[in-house]
């Protein structure tokens, strides 16, 4: 199972705790953890993914293992800690301001 962890607007939205668990199927992606917690979760597309062009939103993050995967392509490939639950991918709301 891996482990989603949510900002607090999500989790609002989703009605869940600070993280969720997901089966995923192969190939194990960030595009596929996407995928599952929006077939999971239908109340959380558009929020963290366009729906069309599927291009993350500009305010939201995504990190796990300690790295910044938010740039990273939907093909990158899950980590091993992420894909046995040792480490919880992280989905996190961004802040801007001034």
């Amino acid at each position: 199972m891996i482990r989603v962890a949510l900002p607090q607007h999500l989790r609002t939205l989703a009605q869940v705790s600070k993280e969720v668990e997901l089966q995923i199927e192969e190939p194990m992606t960030l595009g596929s953890v996407l995928d599952a917690l929006e077939i999971q979760y239908p109340m959380l597309r558009g929020t963290i993914r366009d729906h069309i062009t599927k291009q993350r939103r500009p305010f939201i993050r995504f990190f796990a293992c300690g790295e910044d995967w938010s740039l990273e392509s939907p093909d990158f490939p899950l980590t091993d800690a992420v894909i046995t639950g040792r480490e919880p991918f992280r989905i996190v709301g961004a802040m801007a301001g001034g």
